[in-house]
C-alpha cells in the first residue's frame, strides 16, 4: 500500500509552491487552490500566517 505526501511543487510554484503542492496532493487544479487561499486571506487575516507556516513546515 503507497502512502501519498504532502511536498511542495518543485513545478507549479508561484510563491514557495505551497497551493501547487496542496493541488498535487488533493488532485486539484493549483489555481483553484490559490484562489481559496487568498479568500482565506481576505476573509479572516490568519491566511497569510498559515501561508509561512506551511512553507517553513511542508518538505520540498
Amino acid at each position: 500500500m503507497e502512502g501519498k505526501k504532502l511536498y511542495k511543487s518543485a513545478i507549479d510554484r508561484k510563491i514557495c509552491g505551497v497551493c501547487g503542492g496542496i493541488g498535487e496532493y488533493f488532485n486539484l487544479d493549483p489555481t483553484v487552490v490559490r484562489l481559496f487561499w487568498i479568500l482565506f486571506c481576505c476573509l479572516g487575516g490568519s491566511g497569510i500566517l498559515a501561508y509561512i507556516i506551511c512553507a517553513i513546515v511542508i518538505p520540498d
